[in-house]
């Protein structure tokens, strides 16, 4: 064990995705001394980059929300430092390719709704009714700035507020949010809008809200692509805005224990390289798997054994089998631009993402060179092939355990990866009409049993708990733990995912850390997130340190 001053923090972080570096970024700018722990080589977790030959993939982000100049994962970034990436404005988002249609929604929602009704002009007042409930979202998704803050960084009166603006936040979405399920779904559709097509064109959506809310994101033109160079840009920019403070990251480090003295948090022991370390520290912001941090890392005295049982009934999203393809030619001379590409399964399929039949299952295809052509050498091309998924499928994807359950990924394992690239490559010939093999120079491969190993996240999933009458009456997501102190963040933290949610839970975690210590700038930045406060009048106290906007990409 390394002991001595020299070896204390005032906080550790757990988990080098975006929200556990965002936590370390502003912590570093109020001038506390953290640390973070990675498992990976690599900050970013679901940001992280993939690289092959000057190929370079985001590996599992499609698109990015609230990202943009009004959004509020770039207000908390701006408090960071204005050299922050900038999200790429997104026109065309996503096409439903289905048996007998192809259909393109764009940031002009009015233009695919036009294009429906003149196919189906008997469904015309129904189609019209489903846009008109979207669009009626629009103004609503703004507000979300205002609901913000976690109650838990609130006085008494300010939840009375918050609470409030909650509610008018919600209400919109109250009369769709009963329809969950697949078979709610259909019902929802049926009751609130009748047409027989939109059961056609989101066959693959899981419950009713997920059909109205990107169409409302479209009308709302709240779709960005990732930044030049991609989302990995996001951690490499946080990284450095952590190093310059004079702050570390400790990557391949295993979070293994977190110790306490009395009645305060003590340590964190972590492994590397086959050795155990101990960081002494004030504080931890654990961003990373809840379970996990119960079950394995807090004293044991204080598990909260009734909420780990709950966090392993919980609904949550899951994972993906994605093919890496690296092609000889621009993507775009395939006919592929800057929206993600789905097939629609049959409306009547059997198929979910439990047991996916390889030929059946929802898949969907993007190209980030035809984004970004940064991402690929010159004259070549890249595209992802996505299939939902996951961890538990085809018998934990042919994987097998050792003597101390370790998984083992043998020959089976890999035969299976390269026999599902193969047959996921042939079906988006089938069904685009592409002779796309002969312009593959090379492929890779990622399971849900990858994205466990490089994120520790439950069973790979690619988010954390989902929204939903479950989840929310069982409380499964919190930021306070039983231990004084220890405090969670990311996909655990919050109902809900990608990357708005998880800069959501970094500055609550952020806004707990500093409250406990009594800081200064947990008031600052309170306001700021408050919108009481502007960017100016925050960066401009003594109680922040400077940072000169010095990272290139």
């Amino acid at each position: 064990m390394i002991k001595g001053k020299h070896n204390f923090f005032d906080v550790v972080v757990i988990g080098a995705g975006i929200s556990g570096l965002t936590s370390a970024a502003l912590l570093s700018k109020a001038g506390l001394k953290v640390c973070v722990l990675e498992l990976n080589s690599r900050p970013g977790g679901y940001l992280a980059k993939f690289e092959k030959n000057g190929f370079v993939f985001d590996a599992a982000i499609h698109w990015l929300n609230n990202c943009g100049p009004e959004g509020f994962a770039t207000k908390i970034f701006r408090l960071i430092g204005a050299d922050h990436p900038i999200a790429q404005p997104q026109k065309r988002i996503k096409r439903y390719v289905g048996e007998d249609f192809d259909y393109l929604l764009t940031n002009n929602p009015d233009e695919l709704k036009k294009q429906i009704i003149n196919d189906f002009p008997s469904e015309k007042e129904s189609i019209e009714r489903f846009f008109s409930a979207a669009k009626k979202m629009h103004p609503h998704f703004s507000k979300f700035n205002k609901i913000l803050r976690s109650a838990e960084t609130m006085s008494f009166t300010q939840q009375i507020k918050y609470n409030f603006y909650r509610l008018k936040f919600a209400i919109p979405f109250f009369k769709y949010a009963r329809y969950i399920g697949k078979k709610g779904k259909t019902r929802g559709l049926n009751r609130l809008f009748g047409a027989r097509f939109l059961h056609k064109m989101f066959a693959n959506e899981p419950d009713l809200l997920s059909c109205l809310v990107p169409v409302g994101w479209a009308y709302n033109d709240d779709f960005q692509k990732p930044p030049p160079g991609g989302c990995h840009k996001y951690p490499e920019w946080l990284a450095h805005v952590i190093g310059f403070f004079g702050n570390k990251i400790i990557y391949n480090a295993r979070a293994k224990k977190i110790t306490k003295e009395d009645k305060n948090l003590k340590s964190v022991i972590y492994e590397r390289e086959k050795q155990d370390h101990r960081i002494f520290c004030n504080q931890v912001i654990a961003a990373c798997d809840a379970g996990q941090l119960y079950e394995t890392m807090m004293p044991e005295k204080y598990v909260p054994l009734k909420l780990v049982e709950k966090l392993k009934k919980a609904e949550i999203y899951g994972s993906a089998f994605i093919v890496y393809l690296l092609l000889d030619c621009p993507a775009e001379e395939l006919e592929f631009k800057e929206e993600l590409v789905t097939f629609v399964k049959d409306v009547d399929s059997k198929v979910d993402d439990e047991s996916p039949d390889i030929e059946k299952s929802e898949i969907s295809v993007i190209s980030q060179s035809a984004r970004d052509k940064t991402l690929a050498p010159k004259g070549r091309g890249t595209l992802k092939i996505i299939m939902p998924a996951l961890f538990k499928s085809y018998e934990y994807w042919q994987t097998t355990l050792d003597n101390k359950d370790n998984i083992i990924r043998g020959e089976k394992y890999k035969d299976l990866k390269s026999d599902f690239a193969i047959k996921l490559i042939r079906r988006v010939e089938g069904r685009l009409g592409l002779d796309l093999q002969k312009h593959i120079i090379d492929y890779d491969v990622a399971t849900p049993v990858t994205f466990w190993r490089y994120t520790a996240n439950r069973e790979g999933s690619m988010m954390g708990p989902r929204p939903g009458r479950k989840n929310i009456t069982s409380g499964v997501a919190r930021y306070k733990t039983p231990l004084k102190g220890l405090y969670l963040s990311g996909h655990w933290a919050e109902l809900g995912g990608g990357v708005p949610i998880v800069v959501k839970a970094a500055i609550n975690s952020t806004l707990l850390v500093l409250k406990e210590g009594n800081h200064k700038a947990f008031k600052l930045f309170a306001d700021y997130t408050d919108n009481k406060k502007t960017l100016e009048e925050v960066l401009s106290s003594e109680a922040l340190l400077k940072y000169d906007n010095s990272w290139k990409s």
